[in-house]
C-alpha cells in the first residue's frame, strides 16, 4: 500500500488521525506521520528527511516556500489554534480568565507542563510569557518541559502532584485523555496560531499530498476541525 509521508506540528495530529480512515477510503493510501514541535519538523525537512506533505504554522510554510521546499500555490490554511491552559481531569478549575489570575495560578502550581521552549510554538510563547510576567525565576523549579505538547499533557495526566497546570496548543490538549482544556491564555498573553498544509517540493506522491490538503481544509471537514480544536 502506498504511504503518504507527513512532517507536521503536533497541533494537527488529532485532525489527521480523525480523517485518515476517510483518506484511506478515497485514495487507498495510508499515512505515515511524524508529529512534533514545528521547529523540529522544519529542521528535519531542511536536513533532508523525506516528506510529501507539511502541516506547520503559516509562517513556517511561507518561509519554506521562499526556500523552494514547498510548492507555491499548494498550501491551504486549516485554521487558527489557541495556545491554551489545561488541568488534570477532576482538579478544581483555577481562575485564569485574567492576567492577574493566571499569574497567581502559576505561582501556586506545584508542577507546570509545557512543550519545548526552543522548538515548539506554544513552548516558545509560554517561556516568553513567564519572562514578561516576571515569574520565570519563581516557577523555574516547577517547570516540566517535554518535546511536544501531547507528550507534556500525557505526563500531566499521570502526575501525582497536588496542583499541576499545563500549557500548550488547544488541539494537543483535546486529544489527550486525562486532561481538561480550561481555556485560552488571557490577554495580553493570548496567541492564536494559523496552521497551514503544503506540498513538499520533493514529494514522491504529490497527488496524494494535494488530496489530503483538500480533505483537511475542505468544507466537509469543518466539523472535524472544530472538534480537533481549530477555530
Amino acid at each position: 500500500m502506498t504511504a503518504l509521508r507527513i512532517l507536521s506540528g503536533g497541533a494537527a495530529h488529532g485532525l489527521v488521525k480523525a480523517l485518515e480512515p476517510q483518506f484511506r477510503a478515497q485514495t487507498g493510501a495510508s499515512i505515515e506521520g511524524d508529529f512534533g514541535a514545528v521547529g523540529m519538523m522544519v529542521d528535519k525537512l531542511r536536513a533532508g528527511a523525506p516528506a510529501d506533505l507539511l502541516i506547520l504554522t503559516a509562517k513556517a510554510i511561507a518561509e519554506l516556500e521562499r526556500e523552494r521546499l514547498v510548492v507555491p500555490g499548494t498550501s491551504a490554511d486549516l485554521g487558527a489554534v489557541q495556545t491554551a491552559l489545561a488541568i488534570r481531569d477532576g482538579d478544581a478549575t483555577p481562575h485564569v480568565e485574567t492576567a492577574e489570575g493566571l499569574k497567581a495560578t502559576l505561582l501556586s502550581a506545584d508542577e507546570i507542563y509545557y512543550p519545548d521552549s526552543q522548538q515548539a510554538t506554544a513552548g516558545i510563547h509560554f517561556a516568553r510569557m513567564l519572562d514578561a510576567m516576571g515569574v520565570a525565576d519563581a516557577v523555574a523549579g516547577r517547570l516540566r518541559p517535554y518535546p511536544n505538547g501531547a507528550t507534556a499533557m500525557r505526563a500531566m495526566a499521570a502526575s501525582t502532584g497536588a496542583r499541576p497546570l499545563g500549557c500548550t496548543q488547544a488541539t494537543e490538549i483535546v486529544q489527550v485523555q486525562g486532561v481538561t482544556l480550561i481555556g485560552p491564555l488571557p490577554a495580553p498573553y493570548d496567541l492564536a496560531t494559523v496552521y497551514t498544509a503544503g506540498v513538499c517540493a520533493d514529494a514522491a506522491a504529490p497527488d496524494l499530498a494535494r488530496a489530503l490538503v483538500a480533505l483537511l481544509s475542505g468544507a466537509d471537514a469543518r466539523e472535524q476541525r472544530a472538534r480537533a480544536g481549530f477555530d
